[in-house]
């Protein structure tokens, strides 16, 4: 029998139960009915406590995943309850035990939901802690990388400096910093730190001579402001002490001489020339009282101006002050003269040091190329030489050596040559003075200045740029190519290679290819009789680079747009030492880079030659 048939049954037993039922039967089992509800009704919460069982499971009826508005009612299990009363357990029993169990479960969710905070709390630490060490590492590592980038931006400054200085563009503030490159004394080969190639950085940059405080002396007003943020930059990248010093004195010499620019600036150059002679005296009797003291002597006469300023006693201040002021200026040009010629002889001593260098260097190469061991020859080869070398007769007997004969003495000069004339006479015992006093000059000298070579005599005949350019003239023209040698101007370039070599313009021979362009437009209003205007249809480069040092390296071209005509171009070519780039002034057109249309680009013999058309244009409706 299923589920739905047994219903039906208790249904049908409980209807008939009630139609054999009596009135007060009927009464009763309504009584027992409403007492049953009202147990139940007993049973459920408070409204707050249905608002703290809700709070407590973190969910309200509005706002549940479940979804349910009844969500803060307590259930009521009623078949469970139907069979606990059959089972003999009582209302208040039950109601006992259901909250002890409510209060067991709430104790549990109370507990669960603390262990929820103190892991959500301990996570919050954790998370805190590890942001906090992220923060300092963070923080560490910017300090290295600010640290890094401050030497970066030092070591580019000072590079600038030396491009500038060699470029002969240099600024006031480069040579104050080439100051600094040796402060230190010079390494020596098993020192820490030494670097030959730094040591060969050092050619083509001299220190100057003067004090670095004198540059101030001829600067105008905006130079001087510049050069005093330039100060502030370097001191402010420092990071050795020394170097730091060195800068400050600098700020206060440059302090000092823009306080005073500014000052003429504002009162004009008349007034202050007027008040300049008026203070000469005072001016004077401060530079007689300070000059030629030593810092420390500086330093104890400021202390003594400082005790008398502080005395109270009757005095002229404005002298005073005045003198303290000057102390100040004073004391940072001694330190920058003290540390000046600390940067001379360590400079002087770095050129000795590479004299005597050199010097060791060509001796060693001299004297190995005058002792270099003869190759061994066999035992036979040498037999045969000698045999060889045994001088015959005609009968094959040795020849003997015939006595001296007057005769072959050279006649004397009875006459002088024009071209001797004018050379200086001299007898022999002067002529071996002379030669013993070049000897002893060259004995006591401590070390060999190396001598650069000088120009070569001109060969007799004609010398390679003119032989290849003999040659490309003795090429001509064709009909419709003429010379060009419309040469643009450049500006005036420094190459860091003409101390060495003397720079000079590449010869050249080039042509341009002229011609008509019969367009529709040109053949409907011109003809062979009244032909149209030449347009120029192409080039021909050919530059001649017949001492190029270094050969490997072809010359390079480039296109130089003009902003102000955009029909003209300007192309440039570059080349290693001893040439000078050179220019020329071209059509702007786009260029055939075809071989069939003529295109060329070679370095071949010395001869850069380039070769281009440009594209023709067509008109289309």
């Amino acid at each position: 029998m299923d589920r739905s048939s047994r219903n039906k049954d208790r249904d049908r037993e409980s209807k008939k139960h009630k139609h054999r039922e009596t009135s007060e039967e009927r009464r009763a089992r309504k009584a027992a009915r409403k007492k049953e509800k009202e147990a139940d009704a007993a049973l459920l919460l408070p409204e707050e406590a249905r608002l703290a069982a809700a709070e407590v499971a973190f969910y309200s009826a509005q706002d549940n995943p479940f979804h349910d508005a009844n969500l803060g009612d307590k259930f009521v299990w009623g078949k469970k309850r139907e069979k606990e009363r059959k089972m003999g357990l009582s209302q208040e029993e039950a109601l006992l035990r259901d909250r002890e169990r409510a209060m067991e479960s709430q104790q549990e969710i109370e507990r669960l939901n603390r262990r929820r905070a103190e892991r959500e709390q301990e996570a919050l630490l954790r998370e805190q802690e590890a942001m906090r060490q992220a923060r300092m590492a963070e923080s560490a590592q910017m300090a290295a990388w600010i640290d890094k980038e401050d030497d970066f931006h030092l070591e580019q400054a000072k590079r600038r400096a030396e491009i500038r200085v060699r470029e002969r563009r240099a600024k006031p503030i480069d040579f104050l910093a080439l100051n600094l490159k040796w402060s230190q004394p010079p390494l020596k080969p098993g020192d820490e730190g030494y670097d030959e190639q730094e040591e060969d950085e050092g050619e083509g940059l001299e220190v100057d001579l003067e004090e670095p405080y004198a540059i101030f002396d001829h600067l105008t007003l905006e130079d001087a402001e510049e050069l005093h943020e330039d100060i502030k930059m370097y001191l402010s990248l420092e990071k050795v002490e020394a170097h730091q010093e060195f800068w400050r004195s600098l700020l206060i010499v440059s302090s000092a001489s823009l306080e005073a620019l500014r000052e003429e600036r504002q009162m004009g150059i008349t007034a202050y020339a007027a008040q300049t002679r008026a203070n000469a005296s005072v001016k004077a009797e401060i530079t007689r009282l300070l000059s030629g003291k030593t810092y420390d002597q500086l330093v104890h006469l400021q202390g003594q101006v400082q005790a008398k300023l502080a005395s109270g006693e009757p005095i002229d201040v404005d002298y005073w002050e005045g003198l303290l002021k000057e102390l100040v200026v004073w004391k940072a040009k001694t330190k920058l003269r003290d540390m000046h010629e600390v940067v001379l002889n360590n400079r002087l001593e770095q050129l000795r040091k590479k004299q005597r260098d050199e010097a060791l260097r060509y001796a060693e190469e001299v004297k190995s190329a005058l002792h270099v061991p003869a190759a061994p020859v066999p035992e036979e080869e040498k037999m045969e030489l000698e045999e060889e070398a045994e001088p015959e007769g005609p009968a094959g007997e040795p020849i003997v050596a015939e006595a001296w004969n007057e005769a072959w003495e050279p006649p004397r000069m009875n006459k002088i040559a024009d071209e001797f004339r004018a050379c200086q006479v001299l007898d022999a015992a002067t002529d071996r003075q002379n030669l013993h006093s070049a000897r002893r000059a060259v004995a006591q000298a401590r070390f060999v200045v190396k001598q650069r070579a000088g120009p070569t005599e001109a060969k007799e005949g004609p010398s390679k740029d003119e032989e290849i350019y003999q040659a490309a003239v003795g090429q001509g023209f064709d009909d419709e190519e003429e010379l060009f040698n419309m040469e643009a101007e450049l500006s005036r370039q420094s190459y860091t290679w003409e101390d060495k070599y003397r720079p000079r313009k590449p010869r050249y021979f080039n042509k341009v290819h002229t011609g008509y362009e019969w367009n529709k437009y040109n053949q409907t209003h011109y003809d062979s009789d009244n032909p149209p205007p030449k347009v120029v249809q192409g080039y021909k480069f050919n530059i001649f680079y017949p001492d190029l040092i270094d050969k490997t390296k072809a010359p390079q071209y480039r296109i130089v747009k003009n902003k102000e005509n955009p029909d003209i171009c300007t192309i440039v070519f570059s080349a290693g030492p001893p040439y000078e780039d050179i220019a020329f002034t071209i059509v702007n057109k786009p260029w055939e880079h075809s071989h069939k249309r003529g295109f060329r680009s070679s370095f071949d013999r010395g001869v850069l030659q380039l070769h281009f058309s440009f594209r023709r244009t067509f008109y289309r409706k």
